[in-house]
Order: C-alpha cells, then sequence, then structure tokens
C-alpha cells in the first residue's frame, strides 16, 4: 500500500494527492491519501505501507512535514520514504537527514508510480536514476490523466470563496504547470528553469466536472501563470464558461501579461473569472528589476486600470520587506494602495511578508544578499537575513503579530491599524488621513488567510 502526506496546501484539498492517487490506482497500486491540515495521521496506515509520498508544495508545507515525517519513520522504519514537489529538491540534503531516500521534484506523477513498481516487487531503486525523471535533471512530459479524489476530505470543508454575503465551495485544478518565466525569487525557477507543461482541455475539464458534481461552485486554477500560453488559457477560458454556467473561478496572472494581453480580459469576465491574483511584489523599480519581476510600477497601475475595465477584481500580491525597503518606501506602498483603490483587494497577510531566501533561490547571485544572509536555518528553512536599518525590521515584525492574530477582521479595519503604524515608525509627527474609499464594489476573496 502507498500512503500519500499532504500537510498545507493553502486550505484546498490537495491537487498533490489526487493527481498521483489517479496514476497509482492506474497502476493497480492500493493507495490512501491523508491531508493532515484536516484530518490525524493514522498510525495504522502508517504502519501498513511499504511507501510513504510527502507532498511538499511550498515552504509552510516543508516546515510541517519534518515532524510528520520524523513520526512516521519511527512508527515505521521499513517504509520507504519519499518527498514529492517544488520544495523537496530545494530541501533534499535536510530531507535525507530525516530518512527521505528519494525526491521528486516537478512532474512527480510517474517518479511515485515507479517508486511503488518497484516497491510492490522488492525493488531498490537506482541511485543514479532517479524513479520517474530524465537524464540531466529536467522536466519529465507526462500524459496526463484526471486526478481521483478518492479518500480526501470532501471540498465543503476546505476554504471557500466570499462574494458579499455569499459562500461559494471552492474546487482546484491545474491547466498548466511551470513556468516560462526566471523571477529571481521564485522557488518554481529551480525546478522547472523556465519550462512550462500544458495539460490536455479534456482531462481538465473532466477534473472539473467532477469537483463540480462534488459541489464546487468555484474553481482556482493553480496555473503560476495562467496566461504562460495565452492560447491554451483563452480555449480553457471558452470551454469553462460554456461546459459550466454559474461556476466562477480564478486564475493568477502576471503584470505583463495582463497588460501584454489585455484583450484577453473581457473573455475572462465573460466566462465566469471573479478574481485575477498577480504577483506584484514591490512598487519599486529597483526592487522590481533586482527581482527580475519583468514589470515596473507604471506597468501595475497600468493593469489595475484595465482589470477595472474590464470588471475583473485584481489581487495584488507583495513581498512588502526585502533587504532594499524603506519605512518610508513602504509607506509610499500603503499610500499607492490606497489611491488605487485596492484596500479591499489585499489580503492583510500581503503588508507584512518577508522575502525568503531558500535554498537554489536564484536570489543567492546577487552579492548583495550572500553578505547579509546567515548560514541556511534547517528550523526555517531559509538563509536568515536582517535589514540594515533596525527599524524595518521591527516594524514586519509588529505587523506579522497584527495580521496573525486579525484573520477575520475587515481588511479596512486591519490596513488603518497598519497605516498607523508604518507612519508612526517613519517619525511622521501628524499622519496622513486614510483616503475614503470610492469603490464600494464587493470584492471576492479567498477565506484562507495564509499565504506561503
Amino acid at each position: 500500500m502507498v500512503l500519500l502526506l499532504s500537510t498545507y496546501d493553502m486550505g484546498r484539498q490537495p491537487f498533490g494527492l489526487a493527481s498521483p492517487a489517479a496514476w497509482l490506482r492506474k497502476a493497480g497500486v492500493e493507495v490512501r491519501c491523508a491531508d493532515l491540515s484536516r484530518d490525524r495521521l493514522s498510525d495504522q496506515d502508517v504502519r501498513a505501507a511499504k511507501l510513504i509520498g510527502v507532498f511538499l508544495p511550498m515552504h509552510t508545507a516543508t516546515r510541517l512535514a519534518i515532524p510528520v515525517i520524523d513520526r512516521v519513520r519511527s512508527l515505521n522504519p521499513a517504509a520507504q520514504l519519499c518527498a514529492y514537489g517544488l520544495y523537496a529538491p530545494l530541501n533534499a540534503s535536510l530531507l535525507r537527514e530525516h530518512g527521505i531516500t528519494d525526491i521528486l521534484p516537478g512532474e512527480f506523477e510517474q517518479g511515485l508510480t515507479d517508486l511503488a513498481t518497484r516497491t510492490g516487487h522488492g525493488i531498490a531503486p537506482q541511485k543514479d536514476e532517479p524513479a520517474g525523471q530524465v537524464p540531466g535533471g529536467g522536466v519529465p512530459r507526462l500524459e496526463f490523466i484526471t486526478p481521483d479524489r478518492g479518500g480526501l476530505p470532501p471540498l465543503a470543508r476546505y476554504a471557500t470563496l466570499q462574494i458579499g454575503s455569499e459562500r461559494r465551495v471552492v474546487g482546484y485544478t491545474e491547466a498548466s504547470r511551470g513556468c516560462k518565466h526566471l523571477c529571481r525569487h521564485c522557488p518554481i525557477v529551480p525546478v522547472y528553469n523556465g519550462r512550462f507543461r500544458v495539460v490536455p482541455i479534456p482531462v481538465v475539464v473532466s477534473d472539473i466536472r467532477a469537483q463540480v458534481a462534488a459541489g464546487a461552485r468555484h474553481i482556482t486554477f493553480g496555473d503560476p501563470d495562467f496566461f504562460n500560453g495565452i492560447g491554451h488559457a483563452k480555449a480553457i477560458a471558452e470551454t469553462f464558461g460554456r461546459e459550466f454556467p454559474g461556476v466562477s473561478y480564478d486564475v493568477t496572472i502576471k503584470i505583463e501579461h495582463l497588460v501584454g494581453h489585455r484583450g484577453a480580459l473581457p473573455l475572462l469576465r465573460d466566462t465566469g473569472c471573479a478574481l485575477v491574483t498577480s504577483a506584484v511584489e514591490s512598487i519599486d523599480d529597483n526592487v522590481l528589476a533586482r527581482l527580475q519581476k519583468g514589470h515596473t510600477r507604471s506597468d501595475f497601475e497600468h493593469a489595475v486600470a484595465l482589470c477595472r475595465d474590464a470588471g475583473l477584481a485584481l489581487a495584488p500580491t507583495f513581498v512588502a520587506f526585502t533587504p532594499w525597503t524603506t519605512i518610508d518606501g513602504y509607506c509610499e506602498l500603503l499610500r499607492t494602495i490606497a489611491r488605487l483603490d485596492l484596500i479591499e483587494h489585499v489580503s492583510p497577510i500581503q503588508l507584512a511578508i518577508r522575502l525568503l531566501v531558500t535554498q537554489g533561490s536564484r536570489l543567492l547571485e546577487l552579492e548583495e544578499i550572500r553578505l547579509i544572509t546567515t548560514a541556511f536555518d534547517p528550523r526555517s528553512l531559509i538563509y536568515p537575513w536582517r535589514h540594515a536599518d533596525p527599524k524595518v525590521d521591527r516594524l514586519q515584525e509588529q505587523l506579522s503579530s497584527l495580521v496573525g492574530v486579525r484573520l477575520s477582521a475587515p481588511r479596512r479595519d486591519t490596513f488603518a491599524q497598519v497605516w498607523t503604524m508604518a507612519h508612526e515608525a517613519a517619525g511622521q509627527g501628524r499622519q496622513p488621513d486614510l483616503p475614503v474609499v470610492r469603490n464600494r464594489t464587493e470584492v471576492p476573496y479567498l477565506d484562507e488567510p495564509w499565504y506561503c
């Protein structure tokens, strides 16, 4: 039996369990899935498993997984342990110290199936030929199949979409994987290195259809950038609009693509797109250049106007605290969010996020980053850094504490507190008044408060 574990996936039913489960079951392998963000780990399942795979799609999931891996290893020392997902190769050395024998990065379904087959026949994997991977560490091309969510908690137990007083059950799928961009701080880049893979439309539609039948009234497309393949994205949107009237969806799209493919924005609106997330990261062009984001502050403001004109809700995300952040620059970020009437569009956690320098990060290419980071911390899974101005770090810590305890507070109320704290830190005698909200349209949002 194969046991697949997920510790955290941003409040959604883990695609990283459902997809490989379909592959394993198709191969005739018994598989059980456990989402530990919703259910307790079954000691009985752990002891019965020959292969245990731990899904590591993000930083928080990986930190939570380390004690789980230790517990699994103590309960069943004979089981073969595998880690897969974006953060598995980034933390390979640490994971091996905790008993993980196999590391699978992107496109892991075939690798897990190979491991299960070998394990079932008592064949040890060849160390120089990682299961499911291609020579040179490239990303394999898979023939995708429809995920199988059997055994996972129902969708109603996960995060929902809030539209005013309405609450919609949310499903999740992927129309593409990887990303053709090389943003310096992104964890996708060390794994995919500019590659992306398109999932066939029939597979995507089949997955959505099953989730709608299970109660979903909104679908999150988890593609790192929905517009990476604009032709494919348009076809997906058109098909969605025809097949699922009354069901909404959300996507993630880079600022440069929102501007460059502005003609496609009305199509998103007309086919049910309720929300567009975009990783703005900063309004400082110097910081954006260091991160190699591919857009400028002017592009961001243009994208805000384009989405507003198209009738799309834009949800910007930020890395508000970097080694280059200043208190005055942070206050300017707040003023820009307010001026663009985006207070209700920005999740409060976005106002406190600190730049993470992880294993394999392209940030380490920058000498100015190498000079301020200390040794890799196996507990936090980052290279810690301190800002040259202690007031910046102090403000970030204060804001993290604030947003961490006000998860259900109205966004404008939290923003007002952040506004006050930031301007006090800047030493301004009289704070500027917080602008009055102009746009009172209800902004859709997913009610999972955490981010990475």
